[in-house]
């Protein structure tokens, strides 16, 4: 009988309705405020829940009370359209003003050919004699199952793949680039992204070797891929709840409009005009650190910086980089550091917590202090306090 809520189709049902909740809020929100991040991963959640609808259904006894389905028709492959909006999604919150292209369109062209395609077949078979009291069509038999899907199996993991290798790489760029414009990264780290793409890519990875189980050495049930479902909708509910509450909007208004060199590698001559720079600039942004203490601010980015000096975030850059041989972060935050240690040979500690005095000192997380104190001393701050003791 459907519905039959058991213990396999029970979870999944649960899972996929508040997921569903989460992709009826961030589409809400993004007819409500126009922010695109919200639509892609409002129809990253969509297309995961109907996938894992296709398979509660069967859970709950839907294609033993109802021979004649046809929902073999729709269970689309759909890592071709997930693969491309996980990275559209990632690039719309890591790219100043985000803007969605018409040639991004080309990114789906092989989900809307398997749409298509799944239609027309559809459509043909709709229209032969005895459709009504089948499951399955002539073409859904002799083509679909017997060529296509086959064909699909080998093309869609490879495409996942390279997608989950251009969006890991878009991610650590991001993550590259804003060491050089903030002096606290932490809230603009995106470490739940990070967590997303991981957790997808194991998923992705479970899946690729369930197929090839299921297809060379033994056959693969309902149950024996349940686990697998179970997984992708915990996933789903994950993305979606920090998704939603996540204010990535901010990121959108990062003015990333030119792109800070590498340390020790010259500047070409086609790359952006700067000054040279010269004993003033170096003595202009020491005496802003030293003496006006900017790395005070929690908030101090490139261009506040910039601004403060009277240079263009270029110039600064350039300066920073090439004058300190530091990159923006590492060199305003190598003064809290030392802003740190001469609080603690002032004995601030017995007044404040440590954490205390690093927000004193400029940091605003615990996370940042810890990394950055260790990068820069070899030292955690306990250990440095003990071994300043002794």
């Amino acid at each position: 009988m459907f519905p039959d809520f058991n213990r396999w189709s029970l979870p999944l049902l649960i899972l996929v309705l508040q997921g569903l909740i989460f992709v009826a809020l961030l589409l809400t929100r993004y007819f409500k405020k126009r922010n695109i991040s919200d639509l892609f991963l409002g129809l990253i959640l969509l297309l995961t829940c109907y996938s894992q609808i296709c398979y509660t259904v069967g859970f709950m006894g839907w294609y033993d009370a109802f021979r004649t389905t046809k929902i073999n028709y729709f269970l689309i492959n759909i890592g071709v359209g997930l693969a491309p909006l996980i990275y559209l999604y990632i690039k719309s919150i890591t790219t100043s003003n985000f803007k969605f292209k018409k040639s991004y369109w080309w990114h789906f062209a092989l989900a809307f050919a398997v749409i298509l395609y799944r239609f027309g077949i559809y459509t043909y078979d709709a229209l032969q004699p005895g459709f009504n009291d089948t499951q399955n069509g002539i073409l859904k038999i002799e083509l679909d199952e017997a060529y296509v899907q086959s064909i699909m199996g080998y093309i869609e993991a490879p495409f996942m793949l390279i997608y989950l290798a251009f969006t890991f790489q878009l991610f650590y760029n991001y993550r590259k680039k804003i060491i050089q414009y903030f002096s606290n990264t932490y809230k603009l780290e995106l470490n739940w992204i990070l967590s997303f793409l991981i957790l997808f890519s194991m998923l992705f990875l479970y899946g690729v070797i369930q197929d090839i189980v299921g297809s060379r050495f033994m056959e693969l049930g309902y149950q024996q891929r349940w686990w697998l479902n179970l997984l992708v909708a915990l996933v789903t509910l994950y993305v979606g709840i920090k998704g939603y509450f996540t204010d990535t909007t901010k990121l959108n208004k990062l003015d990333f409009t030119f792109t800070p060199k590498t340390i020790g590698i010259p500047e070409s001559n086609s790359d952006m005009e700067v000054k040279s720079i010269s004993e003033d600039d170096i003595q202009i942004v020491k005496s802003l650190m030293e003496v006006e203490k900017a790395y005070l601010n929690s908030d101090l980015n490139l261009s506040d910086l910039a601004k403060m000096a009277n240079m263009s975030r270029a110039q600064l850059s350039e300066t920073i980089n090439s004058g300190f041989n530091k990159n923006f972060n590492d060199f305003v935050n190598e003064y809290r550091v030392n802003a740190f240690k001469n609080m603690l040979k002032e004995d601030k500690h017995k007044q404040l917590s440590l954490l205390g005095i690093a927000e004193e000192c400029g940091f605003n997380s615990k996370a940042t202090f810890n990394r950055v104190f260790k990068k820069i001393t070899n030292y955690s701050p306990t250990e440095y306090l003990k071994s300043q003791s002794i």
